[in-house]
């Protein structure tokens, strides 16, 4: 069994990475700082850590991602389980050296890139799973189409959020559809509302409700196990591209059901991502 993880050397990354690593054969941590990885890695057992292969990739950079995805078929020829678990919220507007906005790039179109480029090592695995971290956010999300890297309207960093968010269900209802029959299973969840670094540097509305949110929040290794358990677990093939929460199949939002919906974010990623697919 060979795993690839994105986002794994802090938080619910973190804590799935370590608790997955003895029950995968190979594993290929996909991460930008690679000090900070070789770090993580040390502190597993010789046995595990002989495992790990480390991929640069910066999910706002595309040609790294591109990089990355060639360096992991080069290295194997089939993949069991994606975990695109990187991700973050962007207090301010910021535009990644390829023109989009910084929180689409990290939280939807990376991993979309990521994961075009590794479905053919996702398919010749015998029961291939992609697992999306998604979050209960997105049910605040207000996408417009026509301008998803707030070109023309006002950036609002918890919208920005809520709507990459809803992105990652549509994308796993999307790879379930039309992936499904050739074997790809997969799964978005919502982790909880972890304490870690993640919200720090948000301030507004959105700050003011997570320091309030503090003292009932859960710590990493709880919100770590829904996607273990995703990871892990022989999941019934009738709930392929379900959102799960507390390691259960839970209701989206109505727009995470709309076809129209995960067809046309489908349909801009392409366009968007045109010259590196």
């Amino acid at each position: 069994m060979k795993l690839a993880i994105t986002g794994p050397t802090s938080g619910i990354g973190e804590v799935a990475f370590i608790q997955l690593a003895p029950h995968f054969n190979e594993i290929f941590l996909i991460a930008r700082n690679e000090s900070k990885a070789n770090k993580l890695i040390e502190t597993l057992s010789k046995h595990d850590q002989k495992k790990i292969t480390f991929i640069y990739c910066d999910l706002t950079d595309m040609e790294t991602v591109v990089s990355a995805a060639q360096s992991i078929k080069e290295k194997t020829a089939t993949l069991d389980v994606l975990i695109n678990n990187a991700g973050g919220i962007f207090q301010n507007k910021e535009i990644t050296k390829d023109g989009f906005e910084m929180g689409l790039a990290a939280n939807h179109l990376g991993h979309f890139l990521l994961t075009h480029h590794l479905m053919p090592v996702l398919l010749a695995a015998p029961k291939p799973k992609v697992i999306n971290v998604s979050s209960e956010a997105h049910r605040a999300a207000k996408v417009d189409f026509n301008d998803l890297n707030y070109t023309n309207k006002k950036f609002n960093s918890f919208i920005s959020y809520a709507n990459v968010k809803l992105f990652n269900i549509l994308f796993t209802k999307y790879l379930s559809e039309n992936f499904g029959e050739k074997g790809l299973n997969a799964y978005a969840l919502h982790p909880g509302v972890v304490k870690t670094n993640f919200g720090k540097q948000t301030s507004g509305i959105f700050g003011i409700f997570w320091k309030m949110a503090g003292p009932f929040m859960i710590t990493a290794e709880e919100g770590a196990k829904t996607t273990i358990y995703l990871a892990k677990t022989k999941i019934d093939s009738l709930k392929n591209g379900y959102y799960f929460k507390k390691s259960r199949p839970v209701k989206p939002s109505s727009e995470a059901h709309s076809k129209k919906m995960r067809d046309r974010l489908w349909k801009e990623s392409e366009k968007m991502l045109a010259k590196w697919l």
